[in-house]
């Protein structure tokens, strides 16, 4: 079988494409053959060295598949049975704790990117009934983050409002998201371009980051102060995140793409009195309930491009450039 693995020391150059042998199945577990993968800034983390790993792990945590085979005792899945992957695969249901949160897909254990697969059959969810496979590959870290942000921590309704940053994965899903769920969302860009593809998404007004360094003051000014805002930048945003929040908000940290500290105004912080819960994806039990939800919005995931297996450093280029819109796919 096809499978990519991370040799040492880690760059996105030493990914290698080689054959390994089809494994064997053992009673209690699933063959599942892997169908479709998709990008995260997390697993670039883990291919560029960034996060290190051990000699030969296979990466990527998101992946979209069908059960080929059950072991035996095995009575939660059939073959045949369309299924993807969890990014914590032991966090399956209650609060996160170092127990269940400490093995992930692609970094501290094998991920999908590999024709087939032998799991635990909890470590898997059932895929929405109306997804293909690249569209349900997008789900189980992206999506389910924005997911448990507006859903599980702050308990969106209809008429409040919402700041999303950004256009990567985890902020397009959240515009598509908060928009199905009646909020008014508000967004950032740096990108005249993107910033016309997030109103086209249903973002209500955007703001360009770049020409206005005090986005989140006119965001306040816009707004009145935002109920919920999902800081992706860390380092880079959470000042600003904290300015346009609303005395008593939301905001919850979903990313660090701006960098691993931030320098914060802590009066501004306690005089507001917001409520901030960092978050990291989700359980088994959340994407279940995302999963049934899904079934019935009137939204899909926005796919950038799709690359092959073999063409798996090069779309981490690609994730690199920044030129992507959604989410980049791999197709097995």
């Amino acid at each position: 079988m096809l499978t990519a693995a991370i040799h040492t020391p880690a760059n996105l150059e030493s990914i290698v494409i080689e054959q390994r042998p089809e494994p064997s199945i053992k009673a209690g577990t699933v063959k599942v053959r892997w169908h479709a993968l998709s990008l995260n800034f997390h697993d670039y983390a883990v291919a560029s060295g960034m996060m290190p790993t051990e000699h030969g792990r296979i990466p990527m945590s998101d992946g979209a598949g069908e059960i080929i085979e059950v072991g035996e005792g095995v009575s939660e899945w059939q073959c045949g049975d369309r299924v993807m992957s969890l990014f914590f695969p032991d966090w399956h249901n209650g609060d996160p704790s170092q127990d269940n949160t400490s093995r992930i897909g692609g970094d501290s254990v094998d991920g999908c990117a590999t024709e087939i697969s032998i799991t635990d059959p909890a470590n898997l969810s059932r895929i929405p009934n109306n997804y293909s496979y690249t569209e349900a590959a997008t789900l189980t870290c992206a999506a389910l983050t924005a997911w448990r942000a507006l859903v599980e921590v702050c308990n969106i309704k209809a008429g409040d409002s919402v700041l999303i940053e950004g256009s990567g994965g985890v902020s397009i899903f959240a515009v598509q998201l908060a928009k199905a769920l009646g909020a008014t969302v508000y967004a950032t860009s740096s990108s005249e371009e993107k910033m016309e593809r997030l109103k086209q998404l249903g973002a209500d007004h955007v703001v360009n980051y770049r020409s206005d360094p005090l986005w989140g003051e006119t965001i306040h000014h816009l707004s009145g102060g935002i109920d919920h805002v999902l800081d992706v930048g860390g380092g880079t945003t959470l000042e600003q995140s904290i300015s346009a929040a609303k005395v008593n908000g939301n905001l919850v940290p979903i990313g660090i793409l701006g960098g691993l500290e931030a320098n914060i105004n802590l009066t501004q912080w306690m005089l507001k009195q917001l409520r901030i819960r960092p978050i990291a994806v989700g359980s088994r039990e959340m994407q279940n309930r995302m999963v049934d939800f899904l079934e019935t919005a009137d939204f899909k995931p926005i796919i950038d491009c799709c690359f092959e297996l073999p063409q798996l450093a090069e779309a981490f280029h690609y994730q690199l450039s920044g030129q992507h819109l959604g989410k980049i796919c791999i197709n097995l």
